[in-house]
């Protein structure tokens, strides 16, 4: 039976999750104001990337200190420090007058938005405790649906009737409103161990190691493949780093800022590592999906939002199920159902074509979102089961940092498996009319290579739809390192 709840403790976590909201909004609004930006700024695509490029690197550079810093002051006033430098860094995106300063305002934005999502899970589960972790893991992840299910929308609605500086300017009032919520209804979280010092070094090292595997993953993005020479250099650097960080824990012991003994705990393993896949499963398909609609079924950017919905309203709909179900059953056989779910609402993108029926992509993707809501929340709570208090914030950094990781490796890996494929194919595609292989009817050849091109671009987004669940499946390996309380009760 699951464990109820008291109403304090739901309007502290509401308070928490609301300040969430700014971070995981502008994340989502910003990837679809790209064109726009490029023409306001007379600047390229590619120097425009570095707004969201900077964004996830300060993010992963934040993550560490969150831990030292939960430590040394007030929980509740890191909170606010945070959601202060994400207003500031919000206001002076709205004012940019060039592409530098932008990117400069980003890293700031990224920064706050890096300690905030770390606090956010690490606070609640303090207020809440163990028992009902599952339940307020599910409110965590509210935001985290919400953000990409209406940031889209607003994002839309803004660059319709609005200029591009609201996108930023609708964090102020956001912020402001959570400023007041902490003030007024969160209680104080004392400083746990003020002699507790920085793991510098360690701490370099998980920031140093982050930030060049996250590089090297959007290198590989914007190349097309992983076998370039800046994503192996920055790869090879990342994975050397974490060599090096784990000799440094071996010999730091307790005082590391990711002591080793948290590998210890199998539901610990279990869950960053289904995490770190998750990584393609959720944010690789939210970067394909409004793509798959925008170019191929050639909807605007507000109608490819809108048509998401159907997903966001599915992932509404599991999310309280699968915290009341991860509370009282264990995280294992509620992620094993919901990544069989998702792959069910996922594997359809596979044939469905520009003339499928809106409505039966409706219904794929309230499947999907049904299994998608599924996932998160019970990996996210499993990564807690059977620590110390003192071990929170710590299992927090490192499962925050492997979904940072996970969520560019997943953006990667899907945007090199689709513009690889269209890329090789357009190529043999023109050797063919080169070489007259293919011989179009005469007075036909712009109407035949438009037909071929159509096709081969929709070919691309079903492998890369495919690759979206496989992914879902290899979760399944993982999930049986996970909690199962139903074994305990017998």
């Amino acid at each position: 039976m699951n464990k109820q709840i008291p109403k304090s403790t739901i309007i502290i976590a509401w308070v928490v999750v609301f300040g969430a909201m700014a971070p995981l909004l502008d994340s989502t609004m910003i990837n679809i104001a790209i064109n726009k930006l490029v023409n306001s700024f007379n600047s390229s695509v590619t120097t425009l990337q570095w707004t969201i490029t900077c964004y996830v690197l300060a993010t992963g550079i934040a993550v560490p200190f969150s831990s030292w810093l939960l430590n040394k002051f007030d929980g509740k006033h890191v909170f606010m420090l945070s959601e202060i430098l994400f207003g500031i860094g919000s206001i002076l995106a709205a004012v940019s007058p060039n592409i530098q300063f932008l990117i400069g305002a980003r890293l700031v934005q990224g920064f706050a938005g890096g300690l905030i999502m770390p606090l956010l899970t690490t606070l609640l589960v303090q207020t809440a405790g163990a028992a009902v972790m599952g339940q307020m893991m599910a409110t965590v992840g509210l935001p985290m649906i919400l953000g990409p299910l209406i940031g889209p929308v607003i994002g839309g609605i803004i660059f319709n009737f609005l200029s591009w500086q609201w996108i930023f300017w609708i964090n102020v009032p956001v912020t402001l409103t959570s400023l007041g919520l902490i003030i007024w209804k969160m209680p104080n979280y004392p400083a746990q161990n003020k002699s507790a010092k920085l793991d510098l070094i360690g701490t370099l090292l998980l920031i140093g190691s982050s930030t060049s595997i996250i590089y090297g993953m959007v290198k590989a993005a914007h190349k097309a493949n992983f076998s370039n020479p800046s994503t192996l250099t920055f790869l090879a650097t990342g994975v050397s780093l974490l060599i090096v960080y784990v000799i440094w824990g071996a010999i730091r012991g307790e005082k590391a800022v990711i002591p080793l003994n948290l590998f210890k705990h199998g539901s610990f393993n279990g869950s960053i590592i289904g995490l770190f896949i998750a990584g393609t499963v959720l944010n690789g398909a939210m970067l394909l999906l409004p793509l798959f609609f925008q170019n191929v079924r050639h909807m605007s950017v507000l109608m490819a939002s809108l048509a998401l919905i159907p997903q966001g309203l599915g992932m509404l709909i599991s999310r309280p199920l699968t915290g009341r179900l991860t509370d009282s059953i264990g995280a294992k056989y509620v992620v094993l159902v919901s990544v069989f779910i998702a792959f069910v609402g996922t594997i359809p993108f596979y044939w469905i074509t520009q003339s499928t029926p809106y409505w039966i992509i409706a219904v794929v993707l309230l499947v999907r979102g049904i299994g998608a809501g599924g996932i998160l929340t019970p990996l996210m709570a499993d990564s807690y089961s059977g620590m110390r208090t003192d071990q929170i914030s710590s299992a927090t950094i490192g499962s925050r940092i492997l979904q940072n990781i996970g969520s560019a490796f997943g953006s990667a890996l899907v945007t090199t498996v689709v513009t690889a494929f269209s890329a090789s194919h357009v190529k043999s595609f023109q050797h063919q009319l080169k070489t007259g292989s293919l011989k179009p009817a005469s007075g036909q050849l712009a109407a035949f290579i438009h037909q071929h091109l159509v096709a081969i671009r929709l070919d691309a987004f079903q492998q890369g739809f495919l690759m979206i669940s496989l992914a879902a499946l290899l979760i399944i390996l993982p999930t049986l390192l996970l909690s199962n309380k139903m074994k305990s009760k017998e």
